[in-house]
């Protein structure tokens, strides 16, 4: 009698009468493969425990629902087969909805070369403590198109919590990320909306930047705006050779290497190392070959945000700390925006002067101040709050999707 209510009560909690876990993993991924285009795959209820990834191929308008954050859990602690949680590929118009997925042993929902992909009120986490063992990226929409993350959570990621790359007309909004390494992550990706999120705990809040060797050489047209980004001071747990590894713990925002950015309407607030920074690839010390590659950052505007930080020498834990307090001197005062001041010569007009498309624009910030570290001379002559940055940039306006 035990036995049978026992099974009565399992079957209750997955939706269906004492089906076996295995059972559940075999219907689900049956699922995902026959799906007719059109149709809606309903997960079922409770904590589903997978052994396999879970993936869908060249489909069309298919959403695929739980029955909320806490009612429908993916879990992949026992993971066996496969790297990703759940991976979706070739596809169109694909919602992800209301469920929890967690403990993959790679990324949690990798997404590639998908047109129409939706994430809203997914969580996906790593629930222990955050290690270099977690998988790269909680949600990685990679070579997309119309990409929408709307009021998503992530945790735990060993590179990113919630990443696009090399994707295009991208809109990350209303979302919360925090113990990861990146909170938010835009690479080499074109004309993506960040705002409405909030950031904090990671080790950096919000990443925008361009790197070598990817299938789509230049990304920008980005604005970041009315996010909090906030006590992102979290050590970094990146595997060593990745290039967050070289975030330094307490960064608010980072732009490195791409063109185009708004930054606007944001609270970035103790943030220990650097509210944000600007930087070329130079920085990275990273060499790289790619010819088609651009290392610099030109066209950044930043204005009507507002800084918080106490007085504090920023952490030694990174080569920029070090740089800071050994070489700039800057000891509890680090102003809250940084440049590094390494300039490409091409973008100069006959007086020597940065032309205007392509200057780093900084005003009308609460608390402003500003660091020109001057890294192209060996931070020979390091600057503060000069008239160079006091400009205006023509307001980035994005393309209807």
């Amino acid at each position: 009698m035990k036995k049978s209510l026992c099974c009565i009560a399992l079957g209750i909690m997955y939706g269906t009468l004492a089906i076996a876990q295995p059972e559940i993993e075999k219907r689900i991924q049956t699922q995902l493969i026959l799906a007719e285009n059109g149709s809606t795959i309903d997960l079922p209820e409770g904590v589903i425990h997978l052994t396999k990834s879970l993936s869908m191929d060249g489909k069309k308008n298919i959403t695929i629902k739980g029955k909320g954050l806490n009612q429908t859990m993916l879990s992949f602690k026992g993971q066996i087969m496969g790297a990703e949680g759940l991976k979706i590929t070739n596809s169109q118009q694909i919602i992800l909805e209301n469920f929890t997925i967690q403990d993959s042993k790679g990324d949690l929902i990798k997404t590639m070369h998908v047109t129409g992909i939706t994430f809203r009120r997914v969580k996906a986490e790593w629930t222990g403590k955050p290690s270099p063992k977690n998988g790269g990226y909680a949600f990685y929409p990679v070579q997309c198109e119309q990409v929408v993350l709307d009021s998503c959570t992530a945790i735990g990621a060993s590179d990113a919590g919630i990443y696009v790359g090399q994707s295009k007309h991208i809109v990350v909004k209303n979302c919360t990320a925090y113990n990861n390494v990146a909170g938010i992550e835009i690479e080499n990706s074109l004309y993506a909306d960040v705002h409405n999120n909030v950031v904090t705990g990671n080790t950096g809040g919000i990443l925008v930047f361009d790197l070598p060797d990817l299938v789509q050489k230049r990304g920008g047209y980005t604005r970041v705006f009315n996010n909090l980004i906030k006590e992102n001071n979290h050590p970094n747990f990146a595997p060593k050779g990745n290039i967050v590894a070289k975030v330094p713990e307490g960064t608010g925002i980072l732009i490195l290497a791409t063109n185009q950015v708004e930054i606007f309407e944001n609270l970035i607030l103790d943030n220990k190392t650097v509210g944000t920074g600007i930087i070329s690839y130079f920085m990275t010390e990273n060499k790289f070959k790619d010819k088609d590659y651009y290392p610099y950052p030109t066209g950044i505007y930043i204005h009507d945000n507002q800084f918080e930080r106490k007085p504090k020498r920023a952490p030694l834990t990174s080569t920029i700390g070090k740089i800071f307090t050994f070489k700039l001197k800057y000891g509890k005062n680090v102003p809250h925006i940084i440049y590094d001041g390494i300039v490409d010569k091409n973008t100069l007009d006959a007086n020597g002067r940065v032309k205007l498309e392509n200057k780093i624009c900084i005003r009308q910030n609460k608390n402003q101040s500003i660091g020109n570290m001057d890294a192209e001379n060996d931070f020979k002559k390091p600057t503060r709050d000069a008239p160079q940055f006091d400009c205006a940039l023509e307001r980035l306006k994005m393309p209807v999707h």
